[in-house]
């Protein structure tokens, strides 16, 4: 990222014309991928991860960070127009180092509410009373065994 912010120093002249630049990788990866990267990172077999993917049809449309559609971002206008060279890190050997400051800074610690992940995974599939008017109200605050 460092080296993408600098790059309009090439051309400053490209860099005010153009203004808005993606920040990002030419290495697509999908979040099928991400996820597998991340449990990697952290010790995890990808045998015992379980993917769920949102289903706009079944759930409606979703809010950020879900998509109907692919997303990505290329850097492909800040290499043209600015001579950047792209990026010279490698996804899966930085997410070994952002998971080792997690853990350092107490992250395996902290509790997290999930329930919106647990109302779009499992929550679909549990049947919610008529007097109940989230699911949150039955499964919040989730505890999660560490």
């Amino acid at each position: 990222v460092a080296s993408l912010l600098a790059s309009p120093l090439n051309n400053e002249e490209a860099a005010v014309q153009q203004r808005f630049f993606n920040c990002g990788t030419d290495q697509l990866v999908s979040y099928g991928d991400l996820a597998m990267f991340c449990a990697a990172a952290a010790g995890i077999s990808s045998e015992s991860v379980n993917l769920f993917y949102y289903d706009a049809a079944e759930l409606g449309k979703a809010q950020f960070p879900f998509r109907p559609t692919n997303f990505y971002v290329a850097p492909d206008m800040a290499k043209e127009k600015l001579g950047w060279p792209g990026a010279s890190h490698d996804l899966v050997e930085d997410l070994k180092s952002y998971y080792e400051g997690y853990k350092a800074r107490g992250g395996l610690d902290k509790k997290l509410s999930l329930s919106s992940d647990w109302e779009i995974t499992c929550g679909r599939f549990t049947p919610i009373p008529e007097y109940v008017s989230s699911i949150y109200e039955k499964y919040d605050p989730l505890v999660l065994e560490t």
